[in-house]
């Protein structure tokens, strides 16, 4: 994966060239890059993209995902969409600023570091998704940001397969597995939660959403990440699919 930053005066865009590169023919990219050129710009990628209100103008936005902030789902071409997250704040913290955060520089943006663990991780073949791109919007101390992947097709949420009785003992032991991976490989999931894990239509597991999170070698963070997971199969009534998990997790 090449990851290229484009700076302005006070946004800054990192993006993997590849992915840029293959979207740049869709509809609305192609579209953007136009006017862009008659207004004497050269590259395709620009803030106003990762704003919902961009996409929802020409009616590409084909769905959204619970959670805080929410993520929103982007028709990027004909055979590809894209998964579209704004950075938020939870917590007490979020009542003085929901969604700008203290600018120490951009590689210490969360954005900048989510988006180069995540092509760390997909170089390394894990099943993460594609990142595409961030976007840093700077305002003088604090900045604001939004992170765009490549969304899975028809991937649904570990937490919907057990709500509705479709996770198998043969899953849970693959989500095991899978999560042991990650953490052969040094990824400290700080969110690790059944939400956070999305099942392919085969039955593959994904992680996503590795805000906050980095390498490290192995410790305790390890069994703190089984502990953040249980107790979010206990907040959705499915703590006893935990050995299960953990069957895999061990194998």
């Amino acid at each position: 994966m090449r990851l290229a930053a484009l700076r302005q005066r006070n946004w800054l865009i990192l993006h993997d060239v590849d992915s840029l590169s293959d979207a740049a023919t869709s509809h609305q990219l192609s579209q953007h890059r136009s006017q862009q050129r008659s207004q004497g710009q050269s590259h395709p990628l620009h803030p106003e993209l990762f704003h919902q209100a961009y996409w929802r103008e020409r009616n590409l936005i084909v769905g959204e995902a619970p959670g805080r902030g929410s993520s929103f789902f982007l028709k990027a071409s004909d055979s590809e969409q894209w998964v579209l997250r704004p950075y938020r704040r939870g917590g007490l913290i979020a009542k003085l600023s929901e969604k700008r955060y203290l600018w120490l520089g951009e590689e210490r943006t969360r954005a900048f570091r989510e988006l180069r663990l995540n092509a760390a991780l997909y170089d390394q073949g894990l099943p993460v998704p594609r990142p595409v791109a961030c976007c840093v919007m700077r305002y003088g101390p604090t900045y604001e940001a939004a992170l765009i992947t490549v969304r899975i097709p028809g991937a649904q949420a570990l937490a919907s397969l057990l709500a509705a009785g479709e996770a198998d003992e043969a899953l849970l032991q693959r989500v095991g597995a899978m999560i042991k991976r990650f953490h052969q490989a040094g990824l400290d999931h700080v969110d690790l939660n059944a939400r956070n894990i999305l099942i392919a239509p085969h039955g593959e597991p994904w992680l996503i959403d590795l805000d906050r999170c980095r390498l490290r070698p192995p410790g305790k963070w390890q069994e703190h990440n089984i502990n953040r997971l249980a107790r979010s199969l206990k907040k959705f009534h499915c703590h006893s699919v935990l050995p299960s998990i953990l069957k895999g997790y061990n194998c």
